[in-house]
């Protein structure tokens, strides 16, 4: 591989050596704009200390946020060639190695560094609204993310090595932490499993190095898999249950790592066919390559190769690897209590990337994102384009999250606003449009069409024969669900299971509506459970109706992979309802249903058949997330009290505002309105 166009480089050799590369054209970092010919060599070994003070963290931020003040004191580190005011726009020319005395840290800082990383909040830098736009979004961050490594001494690094090595803390008599810190402990005692012992066994063999540092877990690692694709990469969405196993049972380190190297890969430079994506792009994969050093016999470097969808199957660009970012991100914090690192200059900008992309004005009308098929976890064609409940849930959450870690200064008044807009508008949109039960689907049975006004009942012209015949049967009396997806005349009456489950734990749901969501799994036990858990969706395209809207897909063949599979790994997302409801006997449920099973079958990816009693066709064995995901359910199960850390209650002030600013008149009227006085006249 080419070291000039790479994301990370990490030296590993018998004098181990890092680098920090900044080679990108007109690269602007931070807002002053690097040299196109000159390397620069960064190292973090000092231990330089900043006068600041103690950093006052507020664990939960008043929904009337904008009005909140912080004030925080930035850690300026030194910079070579750089005066105290380093934030300011400049240019600068290069630093000879041989010239320059002073070593620095250029962005973000060495993420496996014995040094804990301080807050750089920009809040005192700037001066106005427009200044976070000028800089990251106006000017572009098109840049290629910084490599972050340690330089060295071989002996130094050998005995660090080794330190770590006995300061390792034992799970059980045969596994150990990887580099851990104890930042939870269950109070809990009770025995570990054989199963789940070697649950934990395969899940340390999972773990991605780079730099000597774990940064991850690969999708898969089957050792009799001579094909592996791209499992035995390191996927965004795949590795959230992997770090809630590792952050509940005290292993911090790999959490930290792994989300400040993916900080780094934002943004990237990758295009298909001359193409470029949006700025604030999570890449859904990135892989760790080990290269030799261009004349240097015998000498090696880690690279970071992210996939931004440019290699991937159907050539999709992942809309949910930002929004699983945010999450893990909020995740961390409260887990651990390290809630310095969601301050960091470098991961503020990150939050607020991720933020303006999803928040950007289009031609939609709706307050749903609007996204393509195979964009999320369904990452193959299934008749799930335009605005699917999954991600919808998840776009629900991470603005939740970023809403409670984003610093309030001049420069994100505006953002912290737009979320707000966004939560309440979209809060009531799903609650309003996609929810069915029995009631509501007679509602629609009865609809009217082509209906022109602005208080129209029927807004989306759903026709009532879209209505499935199968869903008047399958619907119980008590409970409803979330549909699909919703677009102007079409319905999809289909159950995704993850689009409802997060719709429970992030509230998008109300309480209501969330017990209805349980209900219904309860009710539809053999349906949605049975042999495995759980249901991908339901039900299965099949017939006509699969070779149409799948296009003929013979890995989503009827119950098969995405179309009506199992998936063990959605246990934990239904652990953490489960609980959240008051109701872990479900969950206790499910879970021991998948025990008796998984370690036998050597831990597959999905399941096939209606009741998920053959192992999938094409699946992997030894999949990471269904071990993770196994392991985190016992975790939160075990310590049902963690389950609270993870979960967002119902915000009734967000609820109460309407945001739209439409007047009460006959040509613009708000649809909340409306909505409520066709409810009062029923």
């Amino acid at each position: 591989m080419n070291t000039s166009s790479s994301i990370g480089i990490g030296i590993s050799t018998m004098r181990p050596r890092c680098r920090v590369l900044t080679g990108c054209r007109n690269s602007f970092i931070f807002g002053f704009q690097s040299p196109k010919s000159n390397h620069f060599i960064a190292d973090n070994s000092s231990t330089s200390h900043s006068n600041s003070h103690h950093l006052r963290r507020f664990h939960g931020y008043s929904n009337s946020v904008i009005g909140f003040t912080s004030v925080f004191i930035s850690n300026r580190r030194s910079f070579c060639g750089f005066d105290s005011n380093w934030w300011q726009s400049k240019v600068f020319s290069g630093c000879p190695i041989d010239r320059c005395n002073r070593r620095f840290v250029l962005g973000i800082v060495n993420v496996a560094s014995d040094i804990r990383p301080h807050s750089t909040s920009v809040g005192g830098h700037v001066n106005n609204e427009n200044h976070f736009e000028k800089i990251y979004v106006r000017g572009g961050l098109s840049v290629e993310p910084l490599v972050i490594e340690t330089i060295e001494k071989a002996r130094n690094i050998v005995q660090n090595e080794e330190k770590e090595k006995d300061q390792k803390i034992k799970v059980d008599d045969s596994n150990k932490h990887l580099n851990a810190s104890p930042v939870f402990k269950s109070t809990h005692k009770r025995d570990v499993s054989e199963v789940e012992k070697e649950a934990w066994k395969l899940l340390r063999e999972a773990v991605v190095n780079y730099c000597g540092h774990p940064v991850g877990t690969v999708a898969a690692n089957d050792p009799a898999d001579k094909l592996p694709l791209n499992y035995d990469q390191v996927f965004i969405r795949d590795f959230v249950p992997s770090a809630l196993a590792f952050l509940l049972n005290g292993e911090g380190e790999i959490v930290k790592n792994f989300l400040l190297h993916t900080l780094q890969l934002q943004s990237w430079e990758k295009t298909v066919d001359c193409y470029s994506p949006g700025q604030g792009l999570m890449p859904a994969s990135f892989k760790v390559r080990t290269v030799p050093l261009d004349g240097r016999a015998g000498e090696f470097e880690d690279v970071l190769d992210p996939d931004f969808g440019e290699s991937a199957i159907g050539r999709v660009a992942p809309v949910d690897s930002g929004l699983w970012w945010i999450i893990l991100l909020r995740a961390y914090g409260r887990i651990t209590g390290d809630y310095a690192l969601q301050e960091r200059v470098d991961v503020q900008t990150g939050i607020r990337l991720i933020l303006n992309l999803c928040l950007t004005d289009g031609f939609d009308m709706f307050p749903t994102l609007l996204v393509t098929d195979g964009s999320c976890m369904i990452d193959r064609r299934m008749g799930i384009h335009g605005h699917p409940l999954e991600i919808q849930a998840l776009f629900y959450s991470a603005l939740r999250s970023a809403r409670e870690m984003l610093i309030v200064n001049d420069g994100t008044k505006k953002l912290v606003a737009a979320v707000n807009n966004r939560l309440s508008a979209l809060s009531f949109h799903i609650r309003e449009y996609y929810w069915v039960d029995m009631k509501k689907i007679n509602e629609i049975y009865r609809y009217k069409t082509e209906e022109y006004s602005t208080e129209a009942i029927n807004k989306f012209n759903i026709y009532p024969d879209q209505i499935p015949s199968w869903l008047v049967d399958w619907v119980p009396e008590s409970g409803g669900y979330f549909i699909g997806n919703l677009q102007p005349a079409h319905m999809d009456f289909r159950f995704f299971t993850l689009g409802n489950l997060w719709a429970i734990v992030s509230s998008l749901g109300t309480p209501g509506q969330n017990e209805g969501i349980l209900k219904l799994v309860e009710d539809k036990w053999d349906d949605l459970v049975s042999h495995m858990p759980l249901k991908i969706c339901y039900p299965a395209l099949d017939f006509e109706e699969w070779r149409i809207i799948t296009g003929s897909d013979p890995k989503n063949t009827p119950w098969s992979y995405h179309n009506g599979g199992s998936w063990p790994t959605l246990l934990w997302q239904f652990t953490l309802a489960c609980i959240k409801m008051g109701r872990p006997e479900l969950a206790r449920k499910a879970v021991s249903v998948a025990e008796e099973r998984l370690q036998r079958d050597r831990w597959p990816e999905y399941y096939d058949t209606r009741y998920g009693r053959f192992i999938g066709k094409q699946a992997r064995l030894n999949q990471t997330w269904t071990i993770a995901g196994f392991l985190t359910s016992k975790l939160l199960l075990d310590c049902p009290e963690m389950a609270s850390v993870l979960i967002w209650n119902e915000d009734y002030e967000l609820l109460e505002n309407c945001v739209c600013g439409l007047s009460n008149t006959s040509r613009r009227k708000c649809s909340r309105f409306s909505a409520n006085k066709s409810q009062s006249n029923v």
